[in-house]
């Protein structure tokens, strides 16, 4: 029971898709019907549905929270990065591998290096085209320009694969999401949410964690 009460701090929800009139969908129906009033009251705020359909792919789903490092550690592993003759691309794996290693909390701190100039404001290189040749904002700035451009531009080069590669292989990690359960039993669709509840523990976090203090510094207008 204990994994089964921590289905919503790790899980948003879980949709459970079957055909009610197919064999193949019986494991899931079963599992559904007897298991759904406990996961509910253990998980009162957890959206708990079943969508049934002719000839549907049994199945269950939910929603991870991945990252863009978690997609880059999936290309390597799963070597999706490939060159158009099939070779893999020690290029962009470099870059990858790069990208990987970015201090991002150094990268916030140093946004906020320069008094009242926020390099990320919206819309700002149309307002101000030429921020960079400010001299102070340049020189203020240094380390985060250095760290945002080796980044976008590590970034460019992984992205640059032929073949859509890099969409594809985001849709490839989405598919994580779901396990198909073709013929499966009882157990067999309980085994499912449980991985499911594990992948939600690794890439999900639900609950509320607040600060012993403050991480991130945003000048106000006295500030400035």
């Amino acid at each position: 029971m204990s994994w089964k009460a921590g289905l919503s701090r790790k899980l948003p929800i879980l949709r459970f898709f079957a055909c009610p009139d197919s064999p193949s969908s019986r494991g899931v129906m079963t599992w559904y019907k007897s298991n759904y009033h406990e996961l509910k009251l253990l998980n009162p705020t957890m959206a708990l549905f079943l969508r049934t359909a002719d000839n549907a792919m049994p199945a269950v789903t939910t929603e991870l929270g991945f990252t863009r490092d978690d997609l880059l550690k999936f290309m390597i592993q799963t070597k999706k990065f490939k060159d158009t003759n099939g070779t893999i691309s020690e290029e962009r794996i470099e870059a990858a591998k790069a990208y990987l290693k970015t201090d991002w909390a150094l990268l916030r701190q140093e946004r906020w290096s320069s008094p009242g100039f926020d390099p990320e404001k919206p819309f700002l290189n149309e307002e101000v085209p030429d921020w960079r040749d400010d001299p102070k904002i340049a020189s203020d700035l240094t380390l985060y320009l250095e760290l945002k451009d080796a980044a976008d531009e590590q970034m460019n080069v992984i992205q640059s694969g032929p073949n859509n590669e890099f969409t594809k292989s985001e849709n490839a990690l989405l598919m994580c999401q779901r396990v198909d359960l073709w013929c499966a039993g009882p157990k067999e669709v309980e085994a499912a949410v449980q991985h499911l509840h594990k992948l939600g523990e690794r890439s999900n976090d639900l609950e509320p964690d607040y600060p012993e203090y403050i991480t991130e510094y945003y000048p106000g207008t006295a500030d400035i």
